[in-house]
């Protein structure tokens, strides 16, 4: 058996960095795409390896030359390359083909070398390597029988998204013996350039060869913990960089992306913080029936769906503004100050991240669970010249919780040193306290220099339709807010879902008795993890102190089993403790946790 790697092209998606380089020349992580490749198939006891290569080929031949492989190499260069496409570099390669067994690979992909193995092994003869539909991917797909015979070719054009979750997206990894080659796949081939050209794909001819339905030739599903990953752009090639990292420098790929977690379809995500039982189906359907009007009208302006939140809160319309996401809200409050503002640490980074960090006094409550009260606070700051007062309650990443009369006490407090009380309240839904809220007017016209911040993403489940508010009977800090926000923060998904929330209200209700249970559950299946200690929360997320090895590890050796986790020992630095914070999710989900790392710390 021999290889094959299609590697003509120019890849101009890739920009600057083809301009010296071929694409596969395109490294990842610091090894390029062609030398990775190359060096799984030297491994595997091929013939030969045959390289198609047309831009820059002869600094390309060299390079692979460079490379000192053990496994013969063959090059064929495609000298027009610039006005064919793929199909013609396949069929340059057409006397090899027919002579031997040919793995067909193209050079713009990484993967797993396990990959291979799984091709070469199978006793079938022709097959095309295949992969359960996910999200991120693009190109040609098949449909499937249950013995993985392709039943219909899908191209790019006849994709229809209401059925891709009946397709599987070939990899652009094929088998071809040397018998289909020469008595079945180039009399097509060259039937099909003679008719059509050869600025087109060699798949085209497989869609033909498939619509014949002889089942010349078969589909290889391979196994789900194989990784691989086709690259046509920056994009692609920073995902690629963080699926085919390892260790520290793994966790940290993916804990810089601070979201876009979908693009990693298998990943359970224990880091980010939403309600995994919010929305509801309908909620969702209605607004996927009214997906085309919103994609192509604008949104309402500020002024309008502030008004929406006014409504849903009942509060004074004067009193509240929306936000596209609480992130927008933060720095525009924060960046008002000049004076030094009080913050709790541990805590969310993004209030201190937006400040002076000369201009800021911290307190730290001095016990293993981070447990403070309004007492303590109002005891620490009683004696410091501070302008504002920042409460993040429940706190991140701690779940510390200060019931409602306490927090009033700190607000009365507040008002008598003129201090502004910043109360950040996204997380309050997932508390015990009914009623926890203070986004009501009797409360806002306590002190018109008390503002209250709440996230819609985390208690509603929404992250991706970026909402927040902010509550203030300042008049001043509302116009202000307004004049430095954009007048179209927020788009028409977020206006609609404002517009239709109020029908869905006794399902969120239901939502956070649910997420509250999976808390207690959840709880009580970590308490059998003698190498955690548990600090108790109020919020849907657990700071857990990793008694036995290093969070760091933990976490690296969770990602490895596709489970995202939060490394806090870096944010929390306390004599070298370790730390990790996990959201809480639905039941199942926290059940795989609790399964896996059972199975670390065995």
């Amino acid at each position: 058996m021999q290889g094959l790697i299609l590697a003509a092209g120019m890849g101009s998606r890739l920009k600057k960095l083809t301009e010296n380089n071929t694409k596969s020349m395109v490294a990842v992580n610091g090894v390029s795409l062609i030398e990775r490749m190359l060096k799984i198939l030297d491994e595997k006891n091929l013939s030969k390896i045959i390289v198609v290569t047309g831009y820059k080929s002869e600094f390309f031949t060299k390079y692979i030359n460079s490379l000192e492989l053990k496994t013969k190499i063959e090059f064929i260069n495609n000298d027009i390359y610039d006005t064919t496409n793929n199909i013609y570099s396949m069929y340059l390669a057409k006397d090899f083909m027919e002579q031997d067994d040919t793995i067909t690979l193209e050079s713009d992909l990484i993967f797993d070398s396990e990959l291979i193995d799984e091709l070469i092994d199978d006793a079938r003869e022709n097959l095309a390597l295949v992969s359960k539909y996910e999200r991120w991917m693009d190109g040609t797909c098949f449909k499937l029988n249950e013995n993985e015979e392709i039943l219909e070719f899908i191209s790019g054009k006849e994709f229809n998204f209401e059925k891709a979750d009946e397709y599987f997206k070939t990899i652009n990894i094929y088998k071809f013996s040397k018998e289909f080659s020469k008595l079945v796949y180039f009399p097509f081939l060259e039937a099909y350039i003679k008719a059509n050209g050869m600025n087109d794909y060699y798949e085209s001819v497989l869609k033909l060869i498939i619509g014949m339905k002889k089942n010349h030739i078969q589909a290889k599903v391979i196994s789900d913990n194989i990784k691989w990953y086709e690259i046509d752009d920056e994009q692609d090639l920073d995902i690629a960089e963080s699926i085919f990292s390892s260790g520290s420098d793994k966790l940290n790929k993916y804990q810089i992306r601070y979201g876009g977690y979908w693009r990693y379809p298998k990943l359970l995500d224990f880091c980010y913080l939403v309600n995994p039982y919010f929305p509801p189906k309908k909620l969702k359907e209605e607004l996927k029936y009214n997906f085309n009007t919103l994609l192509e009208q604008y949104p309402s302006g500020l002024t309008v769906n502030s008004n929406l939140c006014a409504k849903i809160f009942g509060v004074n319309k004067e009193h509240i503004v929306v936000g596209n996401g609480a992130a927008e809200l933060i720095k525009s409050v924060i960046e008002n100050f000049n004076g030094n503002i009080g913050f709790i640490r541990p805590t969310f980074e993004e209030y201190p991240n937006r400040y002076d960090k000369s201009k800021t006094i911290i307190y730290v409550p001095n016990n293993e669970d981070f447990r403070y009260d309004a007492k303590d606070l109002i005891e620490f700051y009683s004696d410091k010249n501070i302008e504002a007062l920042v409460l993040i309650n429940p706190d991140n990443p701690t779940g510390n919780y200060i019931e409602k009369k306490e927090v009033l006490k700190l607000l009365n407090w507040a008002k008598t040193k003129k201090i502004t009380f910043i109360l950040d309240e996204s997380f309050v839904d997932f508390s015990d306290e009914e009623n926890s809220s203070f986004i009501f007017d009797e409360y806002l016209d306590i002190y018109e220099r008390f503002i209250v911040i709440k996230s819609i993403s985390k208690s509603y489940g929404v992250p991706g339709l970026r909402l927040g508010i902010l509550a203030t009977s300042n008049k001043e800090m509302i116009s202000y807010i307004k004049k430095d926000v954009s007048i179209w923060n927020i788009n028409s998904f977020g206006e609609y879902y404002l517009q239709i929330y109020e029908k869905y209200k006794k399902d969120y209700k239901f939502a956070l008795d649910k997420i509250k249970e999976s808390r207690k559950n959840f709880v009580s299946k970590l308490e059998e993890i003698s190498e955690f200690r548990i600090i108790p929360s109020q919020a849907n997320y657990l700071t857990l102190e990793v008694l036995k090895g290093t969070s760091e590890e933990l976490c690296i050796r969770m990602l490895e089993k596709n489970i995202f986790i939060k490394d806090l020992t870096s944010k929390i630095k306390l004599n070298d403790r370790q730390f990790i914070r996990v959201a809480v999710r639905d039941e199942i989900d926290n059940s795989i946790f609790i399964d896996e790392i059972k199975k670390y710390f065995k």
